[in-house]
C-alpha cells in the first residue's frame, strides 16, 4: 500500500426525492490497497460508488485523484481518469466475442478504417494471459460461466489501465472455488498497485481480503478501520448501531393457529428443502443477503414459479398453486420487490390500480357497479391514508411511500388471510416507512398472517415475532423475537450459524 491516498472523496452529498442518500461522507483510498465498503442495503454504499463512477452527479463535495481535484460526470469520463466500476449487473454483450466486448468502442483500426481484429484479438489475449486468465479471446460471453464473466469485465477496466476499480458485490453469484480464484487475481492487482474499492455484506470475506474497512450507516461514514483491527462482531454493531424499540411501532398481537404451512419445499438451484409455519397473528420476517433465495420462496409460495417437491398447506389443507390466481383464490396476496414493474400500473389511476384485482366482485350480470367501485376505493385510500388530490390521480405522480399504499390496498380489498411483503419499504422516505410498519402492526393485529422479507435488518429486528434466516436457498437459522440479535442474524446470513429455535 501506498503511503498518501490515491482517490479522496470528501464531504459528498446526495440527495433523492424524500431521502437523504449520503450526508457529508470521506473516504480516502490508496494504491495497493483493497478498501471493503460496507452498511446495510440503503446505507449509501452503491451511491457513493456511483458518483464516483460517474453515474449520479454529487449534489456537494469534492473527488481528487492522486492530489488533483476531478469532476465527473459520466461513465466515460471516469473510464479515462482511470476508475472503473464493476456492476452486480454485468455490462457485456452476450452474442459478441470476449475480445470484442474488452474492446468495445474502442477497436484498433486497420486499413481503410476496417476493424484490425488480428491485433484486437491478440491485445486482448495479452490482457487475459497477464491476469492469469485461460479464456480464449474469439470465446462468446454467452457461453462463459458466471465466474468467468467476472473476469471478463474485470480484464475490461484493466484495459482501460484503470487505477481504481469498484466491485460491487462480486462474489454474490459465485462458488467458494471461484471466490479464492477471484481473491488471488485481486491480490494480483493489488500488488501492481490498483486500488480496488471492494462492497460486500459477506463479513468474512471482507475480513479475509480487506485491508481497511469504511462503515456507512444511513447515508453517513460511521468510522475507518483496519481491517485486522475489526471483529466481525463489531463490525455487525457498527453496521445496525440504533435502538430497535424506538424506530418501530410493533404492537403486540395475539398468535394464533397455524394458517400456512411450507414442508420441504424444493425448487433445483433455488430453494433447499425449506420449511416453516406462519401463525395467525403473526408476522414472521424472512433476511438473507444477496441471492439467498427469499423472493424465490416468495415467487414459489403465491405461484409464480413451480416448484420441484414439497407441500404447502393452508389451515392444514394441501393446496397447489398453478398460478398467482390460484394463490389468491386461496386467500393469499403478495407485495412484490419491485412496485413499479409488479405491482403497479403506473400510468393508470388510483381508483384503477386499488380495484384492478376485486373487480369481478363489482360486476353483475356483465355491468361494473362503478359506484361502489369508487366507495371501496375511497374507503383503502382513507384507511391507510393514502395522500392523492383524487382517485382519479395517476400512481405515477405519487409518492414512493403512497404508491407502496396502493399496492397494499389493492390486497387489502380482497381481503386475504395471509400477506407476503417482499421489501415492503424500499425506496421510500423515513416517515412514509413509520406509517407502512404501522399498517403491517395493524393487519397482524386483525389476524392476518404476514410474512415479511427485507434486506433492511433493523425493519426484521424491529418488526418480526419470529425470524427465518436464508442462504444459498436454505433456512440457516431461526430465532425468537426475544432472542433475536444482529451479530447472530447476520453471521447466520453469512452461514455461519444453524441456530433452531422453537
Amino acid at each position: 500500500m501506498s503511503n498518501g491516498p490515491l482517490l479522496e472523496m470528501k464531504q459528498i452529498c446526495k440527495r433523492f426525492p424524500g431521502v437523504q442518500a449520503l450526508r457529508n461522507v470521506s473516504i480516502a483510498v490508496c494504491g495497493g490497497e483493497i478498501h471493503a465498503l460496507i452498511g446495510e442495503n440503503g446505507a449509501g454504499k452503491s451511491t457513493l460508488m456511483k458518483i464516483l463512477a460517474g453515474v449520479y452527479p454529487a449534489d456537494s463535495g469534492e473527488i481528487y485523484l492522486n492530489g488533483h481535484r476531478v469532476k465527473i460526470s459520466n461513465l466515460q469520463e471516469a473510464q479515462k481518469l482511470g476508475i472503473s466500476i464493476i456492476f452486480q449487473e454485468f455490462n457485456l454483450i452476450p452474442h459478441i466475442s470476449i475480445g470484442e466486448n474488452i474492446f468495445f468502442g474502442r477497436f484498433p483500426q486497420g486499413f481503410c478504417g476496417r476493424v484490425n481484429w488480428d491485433k484486437l484479438f491478440n491485445d486482448a489475449k495479452q490482457i487475459l494471459t497477464s491476469l492469469e486468465i485461460g479464456l480464449d479471446p474469439r470465446s462468446l460471453i454467452k457461453d462463459l460461466s458466471v465466474a468467468d464473466q467476472q473476469m471478463v469485465e474485470i480484464a475490461k477496466a484493466l484495459s482501460l489501465q484503470s487505477q481504481v476499480l469498484i466491485m460491487d458485490e462480486p462474489t454474490s453469484a459465485l462458488t467458494q472455488k471461484e471466490i479464492d480464484i477471484l481473491f488471488a487475481l485481486m491480490k494480483k492487482l493489488k500488488n501492481q498497485g490498483v486500488a480496488i474499492i471492494f462492497i460486500s455484506h459477506r463479513l468474512e470475506e471482507v475480513k479475509e481480503i480487506a485491508d481497511r474497512i469504511t462503515i456507512l450507516r444511513d447515508g453517513e461514514k460511521v468510522c475507518t478501520a483496519e481491517a485486522k483491527n475489526l471483529t466481525r462482531e463489531e463490525i455487525a454493531n457498527l453496521m445496525v448501531g440504533r435502538e430497535m424499540e424506538t424506530m418501530f411501532p410493533k404492537q403486540e398481537a395475539k398468535i394464533g393457529q397455524t394458517i400456512l404451512e411450507i414442508k420441504n419445499l424444493c425448487r433445483k438451484g433455488k430453494l433447499n428443502n425449506i420449511s416453516f409455519c406462519l401463525r395467525r397473528g403473526e408476522i414472521l420476517g424472512i433476511y438473507g443477503l444477496v441471492g439467498a433465495g427469499r423472493t424465490e420462496l416468495a415467487r414459489a409460495i403465491f405461484g409464480e414459479d413451480s416448484v420441484d417437491t414439497g407441500d404447502i398447506l393452508i389451515e392444514e389443507e394441501p393446496v397447489t398453486f398453478y398460478s398467482p390466481y390460484d394463490a389468491v383464490h386461496a386467500g393469499i396476496g403478495m407485495v412484490p420487490e419491485d412496485r413499479s414493474r409488479q405491482g403497479l400500473l403506473l400510468t393508470q389511476s388510483v381508483e384503477f390500480n386499488i380495484s384492478l384485482p376485486s373487480l369481478i366482485n363489482y360486476a353483475s350480470f356483465g355491468k361494473m357497479n362503478k359506484k361502489l367501485v369508487l366507495e371501496r376505493a375511497s374507503k383503502q385510500v382513507k384507511a391507510l391514508n393514502i395522500k392523492t388530490p383524487s382517485l382519479d390521480q395517476k400512481v405515477m405522480y405519487l409518492s414512493g411511500g403512497n404508491q407502496q399504499k396502493v399496492v397494499l390496498a389493492k390486497w387489502l380489498e380482497l381481503e386475504p388471510r395471509i400477506l407476503i411483503l417482499d421489501e415492503p419499504t424500499r425506496g421510500i422516505d423515513v416517515g412514509a416507512k413509520a406509517e407502512i410498519y404501522s399498517l403491517i402492526s395493524n393487519l397482524a393485529q386483525k389476524g392476518f398472517g404476514v410474512i415479511m422479507i427485507s434486506s433492511e435488518l433493523p425493519e426484521i429486528l424491529g418488526m418480526s415475532d419470529r425470524i427465518l434466516v436464508m442462504n444459498k436457498g436454505r433456512i440457516t437459522a431461526q430465532f425468537n423475537r426475544e432472542e433475536a440479535e444482529p451479530q447472530k442474524i447476520i453471521m447466520a446470513a453469512a452461514g455461519r450459524v444453524n441456530n433452531e429455535s422453537n
